[in-house]
């Protein structure tokens, strides 16, 4: 046979790929089998064996029969055995005589009987059906009820059924349809209804009360195909997604549609650009992916922009990207939701564009109305999720200390964020654990854990929801990776040398100079940074057989002049903590600090300053947090670690509290201030960041935004942070006296001395130098 015969044949009794592929499989294990026609094998083989003989393919074997041995002609399988049809079906006992034969038909209460024992009924199932349907609804006309009967049923044994099943239980005609054993009962329902049957009822699916079509049965009754998908769903092998499977892998686990197409064996080669992709359009050419499907340009029907565009399913007009993924609150109902039409300035939620209900579905466990996922919403997903991964696998109970936890992500205002969060492997595998009691609950048991950003942030939003204590995070960091520093050095007297320096004289300075007081991202930064300068220093002195008993002054000067310029600071105060401590006679002087080395420009600090008093363009958090470095000297630190209670109003004036003594804000910061306490809000997804107590919230639950990402944003603004808190505070500095400075801005006083000085500031020089003048 030619191979394109042979593909045609193939194509033809293997059309899926899924099936196509259990078809190679099988051949691959076993090519025998085509010669010999025995089985165990797939039905899928031994269709391809008899479409191959029919075809004319003298060299392949028919199947044969696993009991007989004689020729298959139609495929019936049990098990992986082929069997011919007289084999196929086992003898059973006889209702009617008892005998062990083979069933030639079942009686009206389902049980097998022999072709010498039929269930004899004289009467004819037309008069008894007509008999049941007239008794329940009188006003139905006989020859209507016949009508749909001979529309309903085709063949005789079917009316049998129908009659001996309605006659024994009417009430399926009333109300009980779901019990029926069979689906012409239900299809017999609609067609009287149809008809015009006025007590005839069509009955409501068993678990979400909807009269709709009962397709499915499960658990002996008929429900709809929503509330069959949702008994059917389970957590998808590879993202954790629960809901009905799409398919199953290789080795039998359940796969999410989304899986299934992005599974390496379901990727096919773009026609376009040749890679192997998900499958976007299917043309007659070939297949298309995703990036060369071309959109359509056209004009956004919400923001307004020229440029690619999707077709929204809900109002039928294009619109962008970057509209489809975007949140606000609904101009029309308030509440925060995606945007689905409106314009940028009034937005407008689903359910306030179309207010028609009809177009909309209902959810079946929660009620709402909107768009339905495997027969359900979002929310009703992530309430099974949560179930499936914090429930105790011995009692099925979410425990009491992962309650809070669960309330908490099960009422976020965007559940499919948390849903994308919980498919993550890692995020899954951690929460079974806590909830099979593999792990305990606590900061001390997350410890032992790999470090990572999954787990920082799970720990964050385990300290939000309450379900972890809050502690000191940065500093509980620093003391771990100092513990794994020291325990990685090999010479026992470095490691006894640098566990003194980092943990009697690093850690206990930040702890009493952060006293009561979280550690900040910059203090454990620079804690670091002296520990790693000081381990760079000993790895030097090992590298030249030095200690630093023998290291001589020249060998400190080599390793000054060579070192970065990160190192050699930080390098200095563990040689001056060295020799307080009698391990050292080797000097290194400290850097005195003589004034701003960088350029100071006033009067680019203040176009920058009027330009966010007055551009309503830029992001109000991102003019507050610039104001404040232009006019206020504050570094991104201080500024992140901002809360509402820095904030006060009285009266018409509004308070900013950054050191000791409050500042009064003038017009229009002050204003801009209280517009950002009423409008702040944070990436986080888990709790409200209406309620933070940070006036610049972060991405973190609970956490503020993060210095480093702040001053980020103030680059993007034009804003550097660094020159531009130089020029504030040495302006400051030759305007307000030093001890004034330190209370108001909240820098220590030796600061405000400096710059004081740096900027010839200084009151008491002037009035001295004022004092020794020759009045001459």
């Amino acid at each position: 046979m030619d191979l394109e015969t042979v593909r045609q044949i193939v194509e033809q009794v293997a059309g899926g790929r899924a099936k196509r592929r259990r078809l190679a499989t099988a051949l691959a294990a076993d090519p025998s089998v085509l010669t010999t026609g025995r089985s165990p094998a797939s039905k899928a083989v031994g269709d391809l064996l008899l479409a191959l003989r029919a075809a004319g393919a003298s060299g392949i074997s028919p199947p044969w029969c696993a009991e007989c041995g004689r020729e298959v002609t139609s495929m019936q399988r049990r098990g992986d055995a082929w069997y011919c049809s007289p084999c196929f079906v086992r003898p059973q006992v006889c209702a009617g005589c008892g005998n062990r034969r083979k069933p030639a038909f079942r009686d009206r209460h389902g049980r097998p009987r022999c072709s010498q024992c039929p269930d004899q009924d004289p009467r004819d199932p037309r008069e008894v059906l007509l008999q049941v349907i007239t008794s329940i609804d009188p006003d139905l006309e006989t020859h209507v009820v016949g009508a749909v009967i001979e529309q309903v049923v085709t063949k005789a044994a079917h009316l049998q059924k129908l009659a001996w099943t309605l006659e024994e239980s009417p009430g399926l005609l009333t109300g009980d349809g779901a019990k029926s054993p069979f689906p012409m009962v239900l299809r017999l329902i609609d067609a009287l209804c149809d008809a015009g049957a006025t007590r005839i009822q069509q009955p409501a699916c068993p678990r979400c009360r909807r009269v709709v079509t009962l397709s499915k049965q499960r658990d002996g009754s008929r429900i709809c195909r929503n509330c069959f998908a949702r008994a059917r769903a389970v957590a998808c092998s590879q993202c954790g997604r629960v809901c009905e499977p799409a398919a199953r892998d290789a080795d039998g686990r359940p796969l999410c549609p989304y899986c299934l197409i992005s599974d390496p064996l379901n990727l096919e080669d773009c026609i376009r650009c040749g890679r192997r992709q998900r499958v976007s359009t299917r043309t007659p050419d070939g297949p298309i992916c995703g990036t060369c499907n071309p959109r359509q340009i056209s004009t956004c029907s919400v923001c307004g922009r020229t440029t690619p565009c999707m077709t929204s399913k809900i109002t039928g007009q294009p619109w962008c990207a970057t509209c489809a993924r975007s949140w606000a609150y609904c101009s029309g109902c308030g509440r925060l939701a995606q945007i689905r039409a409106g314009t940028r300035d009034e937005p407008l939620c689903a359910t306030c564009a179309v207010p028609d209900t009809e177009f909309w579905k209902t959810c079946p466990s929660c009620g709402t109305t909107g768009r339905l996922t495997a027969g359900a919403c979002r929310r009703c997903h992530l309430h099974d999720q949560l179930n499936v991964l914090l429930a105790d696998p011995a009692t099925g109970h979410v425990g009491a200390d992962l309650q809070t936890l669960r309330q908490a992500l099960a009422d976020v205002e965007r559940p499919q964020t948390v849903l994308g969060w919980l498919r993550r492997s890692n995020v899954r595998a951690l929460l079974t654990e806590l909830a099979a009691g593999q792990r305990p609950l606590t900061h001390a048991a997350l410890d032992d854990l790999p470090d990572s950003k999954t787990l920082r942030h799970l720990r964050s939003v385990l300290v939000a929801t309450g379900s972890l204590p809050i502690r000191d995070e940065y500093l509980a960091q620093l003391e771990r990776w100092i513990n794994q520093v020291v325990a990685d050095r090999p010479d026992l007297k470095q490691k006894q040398l640098l566990h003194s320096y980092a943990v009697w004289h690093v850690l206990r300075r930040l702890r009493r100079r952060t006293g009561s007081a979280h550690t900040t991202h910059n203090q454990a930064t620079v804690a670091r940074g002296h520990i790693q300068a000081a381990t760079a220093f000993l790895d030097w002195l090992t590298e030249r057989d030095l200690t630093l008993a023998t290291c001589s002054q020249g060998d400190l000067d080599g390793w000054t002049a060579n070192a970065s310029l990160a190192q050699r600071g930080p390098t200095g105060h563990f040689v001056r903590w060295a020799k307080r401590q009698k391990l050292t006679t080797l000097d290194f002087p400290a850097t005195r600090w003589n004034g701003p080395t960088r350029t100071l420009d006033a009067e680019a600090r203040w176009e920058h300053a009027r330009r966010l008093l007055h551009d309503d363009t830029l992001k109000p958090d991102d003019r507050v947090a610039g104001l404040l470095v232009l006019l206020y000297a504050q570094q991104p630190a201080t500024i992140s670690r901002l809360t509402l209670d820095h904030v006060h109003t009285s009266g018409d004036q509004v308070h900013l509290r950054l050191g000791r003594e409050p500042i009064v804000l003038p017009e229009p910061l002050a204003a801009l201030v209280l517009h950002l306490v009423a409008t702040r809000r944070g990436h986080a997804t888990i709790g409200d960041q209406r309620t933070s107590p940070w006036l610049l919230p972060g991405g973190r639950p609970g956490q503020p935004i993060s210095p480093y990402r702040l001053a980020e944003r103030l680059h993007q603004i034009g804003v550097h942070p660094g020159p531009a808190r130089s020029t504030a505070l040495f302006q400051l500095a030759t305007e307000i006296p030093a001890a004034i400075l330190a209370r108001m801005l909240g820098i220590h006083i030796k600061v405000a001395v400096a710059w004081q000085q740096a900027a010839s500031g200084d009151w008491m020089s002037y009035a001295a130098e004022v004092s020794r003048r020759n009045p001459g």
